[in-house]
């Protein structure tokens, strides 16, 4: 017994100066690197088009819309259609049955009024319903429009037929293009904004009415430009730089921009496409730094 003792107390010894030795290797590796020196990425200048865009939120609304009521007052025999169903103008959509004691009649259709597909039905068979009784909703999905206030300040930039672009949660890789067809010739006073409607295609019919949407209004545009990531241009006091890669140095060069958005900036002076520049580990970047180019 005392010598299996002795043998565990041995092996616990010899564990702890091995890890005992590992970590004086482990910290004299950490104290051979130079601590002054940054690790960074970096990319080439590219030619390519960019477009520079405001950002404004709307919903998503049909074409055309209709809310179809009956022209009598009765129950409601039954629905012919349903959600989804295509419609034709002028097709019956339900049936009314007259409520009228000693009085027989024929069925009262309820007439579409315009071309589309059922979005709800409102009612269920038996209901008791009134002209002012909301039966079935029809809308026309050809084409979409959002209506979205623009900020004062943006309303100059605003014009007939300008590119835009709409995005839904449904869809968040696809942007489905759209363009400006209504400009409000006046601004709210209470929100110091001016209501615009755009127009898009949607025969794909994935735009449904009453989707929220983010809206990219394209207020700037320029092909073949020199473009960097956004994020790789700093700005001191107003005049915007870039670093570049320089001997394993990052040198500090003054660039002068252009149309910019979230993504990339044009570069107008400074920078010529293929040029190599610095885009990740900016932070504590100085003039002069040492740096470590991560593949």
């Amino acid at each position: 017994m005392k010598n299996i003792r002795t043998q565990l107390i041995l092996l616990v010894l010899a564990a702890a100066a091995l890890a005992a030795r590992c970590k004086s290797r482990g910290a004299e590796a950490l104290n051979d690197l130079e601590k002054d020196r940054f690790l960074v990425k970096t990319e080439k200048a590219q030619v390519r088009d960019i477009e520079d865009y405001i950002i404004l939120v709307g919903s998503v609304k049909a074409m055309d819309e209709a809310v179809l009521y009956p022209r009598v007052s009765g129950k409601l025999l039954r629905n012919l259609l349903t959600e989804g169903d295509t419609v034709q103008k002028d097709q019956p959509v339900a049936l009314i049955e007259r409520d009228e004691p000693g009085v027989v009649y024929e069925p009262a259709p309820v007439p579409s009024t315009l071309n589309g597909v059922i979005g709800r039905v409102y009612q269920d068979s038996g209901a008791n319903v009134t002209p002012g009784t909301p039966i079935a909703l029809v809308v026309s999905q050809g084409r979409v429009r959002v209506v979205v206030d623009v900020p004062e300040r943006y309303v100059g930039k605003v014009f007939m037929g300008q590119d835009a672009y709409i995005k839904v949660d449904a869809f968040p890789d696809t942007l489905f293009h759209a363009k400006v067809y209504r400009v409000s010739p006046v601004v709210d006073t209470r929100t110091r904004s001016a209501a615009i409607e755009l127009l898009a295609d949607n025969s794909g019919g994935r735009l449904k009415s009453g989707m929220f949407s983010e809206i990219r209004l394209v207020v700037g545009a320029k092909s073949g430009a020199v473009a960097v990531p956004t994020t790789a241009v700093q700005d001191e006091d107003g005049k915007p730089y870039v670093f570049v890669p320089v001997n394993g140095l990052a040198v500090r060069r003054a660039v002068r921009t252009g149309i910019a958005n979230d993504t990339v900036t044009q570069i107008s002076s400074g920078l010529k496409a293929g040029d190599e520049l610095i885009t990740f580990g900016l932070y504590g970047l100085k003039d002069g730094s040492k740096i470590k180019v991560q593949n």
